[in-house]
């Protein structure tokens, strides 16, 4: 299985998610990272999911008139014929369900994520091995410390004042730019001569 890798915007969109436990909890909180509206159903909801700020929930069992007005679903019960209906319902109405760790009952996947600021790093073993990706999510979080958010801050800070002034961000070298070891000058505290490179190796560029 080969997936087509995007980033949804799920802001202010309702999302359902089907389970009380600490995996769903982990799914809610996801999602409502992201801005969305997350409503929870299951027979017991457990503390973990009633702790996550800005969800919604209800104690009942899963029924088909959940998905009235929702985006995408996750199914995250311990019950295989409840997933297999969530992911059968939602097929049947064209919204993407995720089963959690059954890719059997899944219309997209859920990479392991890292996460700077607006940058953004997923894994992804397309189902295959969850804890290989979350292996491999670690080593990454390792390596890509607060300096890359700030690295981005900065390229994009530049790009939008060059295009505030009429300029144009095409042609310009940004790897010269980001090969020009930026990053230790971040990691040494002297942002203002990172931010001085970016500008000498893109007026260079321009020349």
């Amino acid at each position: 299985m080969v997936g087509f890798p995007v980033n949804l915007v799920l802001e202010d969109r309702r999302c359902l998610v089907v389970g009380g436990g600490e995996v769903a909890a982990r799914k809610a909180q996801s999602l409502a990272a992201c801005g969305a509206r997350v409503h929870v159903v299951a027979p017991e909801v457990g503390t973990s999911v009633r702790a996550v700020a800005g969800v919604t929930w209800e104690e009942r069992p899963y029924a088909p008139r959940d998905f009235e007005g929702v985006w995408l679903a996750v199914a995250a019960t311990d019950d295989p014929d409840v997933n297999r209906a969530v992911f059968d319902d939602g097929e049947a109405l064209r919204v993407w369900v995720n089963g959690a760790d059954d890719p059997d009952n899944c219309s997209f996947m859920l990479p392991s994520v890292v996460r700077r600021g607006s940058l953004t790093v997923t894994v992804s073993t397309s189902g295959r091995s969850p804890a290989m990706a979350a292996w491999l999510r670690r080593r990454l979080e390792s390596q890509i410390g607060p300096e890359y958010e700030v690295l981005l801050d900065l390229v994009a800070s530049e790009r939008e004042n060059l295009k505030a002034a009429g300029r144009s961000t095409e042609g310009l070298d940004w790897q010269k730019a980001l090969d020009s070891d930026m990053l230790g000058l971040i990691r040494s505290g002297d942002v203002n001569h990172a931010r001085e490179r970016l500008q000498t190796c893109l007026s260079s560029s321009s020349d």
